[in-house]
């Protein structure tokens, strides 16, 4: 999936990055080129110089077309209005802005535009938004034999060890995001609401995943 991203701050480019580890084509625009360097050598996207909620711009970033839009500067206005334009002008569904007033993203919440404020897991909502309906797999090996899945912590294992969970679907845990932060989980680590678990399983493992764990840790 092509993503647009405005802004290219420590949310923007945390974003950009993971999106572009992912696999999916990303555009990055900052006013300040410097802001850039925050994307580190390994970004393989683009990057444009220039105001993100300039239609020119968007046009040169390739929002026509695009699956998604993520306005996160550091300006409530400029995120706003650059959301409005990539929704209304440039047709784009899947848009998101940040918003630092809480009592302002309510509004724009009532308009559509789903917001996210400055909490320390922003990045991850983010995220979820954007790919939400591609699939939990973030990466396969070139068999198609093993696949890295990103997926959010199913109410039902809550309070479970995050092992016991990847056990249940055949693979193991590789990794937990919990409140912005990555870290890899030790045997004594349990899944909490709101977590984003990144486990390793078999390929052919992926298609009845949902199922497993919806079903919960007492029929696994």
């Amino acid at each position: 999936m092509r993503v647009v991203v405005m802004g290219c701050g420590r949310v923007g480019a945390a974003l950009a990055a993971e999106l572009d580890a992912a696999g999916h084509e990303v555009v990055v625009i900052d006013r300040d080129p410097a802001a850039f360097a925050r994307l580190g050598e390994r970004f393989r996207g683009r990057t444009i110089t220039g105001q993100g909620f300039d239609r020119a711009v968007l046009t040169d970033a390739g929002l026509v077309g695009a699956d998604a839009f993520a306005a996160v500067s550091s300006g409530d206005n400029s995120n706003i209005i650059a959301a409005r334009v990539a929704r209304e002008t440039f047709g784009v569904d899947r848009v998101i802005a940040r918003i630092y007033d809480a009592g302002r993203a309510e509004v724009y919440e009532r308009l559509g535009i789903p917001t996210v404020t400055t909490v320390p897991w922003a990045t991850g909502r983010l995220l979820r938004h954007i790919t939400a309906g591609t699939g939990p797999v973030v990466w396969r090996d070139q068999t198609d034999s093993v696949s890295l899945v990103a997926l959010e912590a199913p109410p039902a294992w809550v309070g479970v060890a995050v092992d016991r969970l990847a056990a249940a679907v055949g693979g193991r845990a590789a990794a937990v995001t919990r409140f912005g932060t990555c870290r890899i989980p030790d045997t004594d680590t349990l899944v909490q609401a709101d977590d984003v678990l990144h486990l390793a399983l078999p390929s052919d493992a992926v298609r009845g995943l949902d199922d497993q764990l919806q079903r919960g840790p007492s029929d696994a």
